[in-house]
């Protein structure tokens, strides 16, 4: 398994090889060692196990460390744990504990790897850290109105961490449905979604194929399907999880802006946070120029500062602020779309 991470480390021209580990004991000295922008390790280990090695190595502010194990495929929860923990994203093998298809995550491998070398990146992974502590949702007066509002969150890596930030702010009673792209494998979605309800006082739940869109409920996009809406003829809006069109990342955030933005117009957040590339860009200037209200992170907490920098160029943010003052921004938003 080494060798064939090496050959993908080898085999892209932005890299350099400077170390190979036999186990989380050798990872942890030769990190510090050879003091590397970044370390790519598996969670299963003889020794020292992934999540210890991990910690020591953000501890003493080594590098950041991408994730890349059997475990992440099959323990999502150990997977999560990295990542609160600290771990910049993760990459999971395409089968079993000596991956042979390894070529099918080679691209995602190498993206995250140079994306984790970003300067600063350990200094932001630990004030993440240290401002997630136990949360009290905001509290917010609405009046009663019968306007809908939704709320189109867009996010990628670095995402479930920072996603601790935002969503576990938000009140029960939030009258407004809150859309919810992450980029992440299928297998994962279940039980990161079921992560956050057990965080959230808001409730969080996997968007199926016609179910009815509600107020203070999250939803999360399906793995490897888009998360869109339909109006029935009753008025009923309902989800939809089509597979087309095909797009970079499925399920995709620009996907789902837009057909957010079709129902909801003027009566749309859109929120872009951490994220490498630029999904979801071009619809967040789209609800702008509807009316609606548009969030960008800013890059003082934005694990990687791709997708909201997209947004904020492009002219589609109407404000720009820390992962922690954006459920304050939301509520905001909400209350505005409905005056």
């Amino acid at each position: 398994m080494r060798q064939t991470l090496k050959r993908i480390v080898v085999e892209s021209a932005d890299l350099d090889l400077v170390g190979l580990a036999r186990d989380g004991e050798d990872a942890l000295a030769k990190a510090r060692e050879l003091r590397p922008d970044v370390v790519s390790m598996d969670i299963n280990m003889p020794k020292l196990d992934g999540i210890t090695a991990l910690q020591m190595i953000l501890q003493e502010k080594i590098c950041p460390v991408v994730m890349v194990s059997s475990l992440t495929q099959r323990g999502a929860a150990t997977t999560f744990e990295c990542l609160e923990l600290g771990a910049f994203d993760f990459v999971a093998k395409p089968d079993g504990t000596v991956s042979s298809n390894m070529g099918a995550v080679a691209e995602e491998l190498v993206n995250k790897l140079k994306a984790a070398a970003s300067r600063g990146i350990v200094n932001r992974l630990q004030r993440s850290r240290e401002r997630r502590q136990p949360r009290t949702p905001l509290r917010a007066t609405f009046e009663d109105v019968t306007r809908k509002s939704a709320v189109a969150i867009g996010i990628s890596t670095g995402g479930p961490a920072t996603l601790q930030d935002v969503l576990p702010f938000i009140p029960a009673d939030v009258p407004a449905s809150i859309f919810l792209v992450q980029h992440m494998p299928p297998a994962f979605i279940a039980s990161f979604a079921k992560r956050l309800d057990d965080h959230c006082a808001l409730k969080v739940v996997e968007g199926r194929s016609g179910m009815p869109v509600q107020p203070s409920v999250c939803y999360v996009a399906p793995g490897g399907m888009h998360l869109c809406l339909h109006r029935k003829i009753s008025g009923e809006v309902v989800i939809r999880t089509p597979t087309t069109p095909a797009t970079l990342f499925v399920p995709s955030v620009g996907v789902m802006m837009e057909s957010v933005l079709n129902i909801y117009g003027s009566d749309t957040v859109g929120v872009l946070m951490t994220g490498i590339g630029d999904d979801g860009a071009d619809q967040m200037v789209a609800i702008r120029h509807a009316g609606g209200y548009t969030i960008a992170e800013s890059e003082q907490t934005a694990v990687v500062y791709g997708m909201p920098r997209e947004a904020v160029e492009r002219g589609g943010a109407c404000v720009v602020a820390p992962s922690h003052q954006i459920p304050g921004e939301i509520l905001r938003a909400v209350r505005r779309t409905k005056q």
